[in-house]
């Protein structure tokens, strides 16, 4: 379904509960992301913190891919509560990232 592994957003959702240490592995790991990664990580987001309903994905990956004038790991950095938001999402769609999590730990 996602082009992005449930691997790399648990990651990211992991850094963002860490940035103070994390935020430049957080900035590498999203930089090296492709297109098609860094707009689902984005959709993911505005369906946690409900900007689209899981339903709208295909919208929400529409709009992050036309609206996408900030570097992706800036604008995430820049969202306060981005990590919940992703873990939000990613369950509002289905998919559940705490085993991940629980691995990378």
């Amino acid at each position: 379904m996602l082009a992005i592994s449930t691997r790399k957003v648990a990651q990211i959702i992991l850094m963002g509960h860490e940035l103070d240490r994390a935020e430049p592995e957080m900035r590498g790991l999203v930089d090296n992301l492709n297109e098609d990664e860094k707009a689902e990580l984005v959709a993911i987001m505005w369906i946690g913190r409900g900007s689209f309903e899981p339903e709208d994905f295909a919208e929400a990956l529409r709009t992050a891919r036309t609206e996408a004038t900030t570097p992706t790991a800036d604008y995430l950095i820049g969202t306060p509560h981005m990590s919940d938001h992703l873990e939000a999402g990613l369950e509002m769609l289905g998919v559940d990232a705490k085993d991940e999590e629980d691995d990378i730990m």
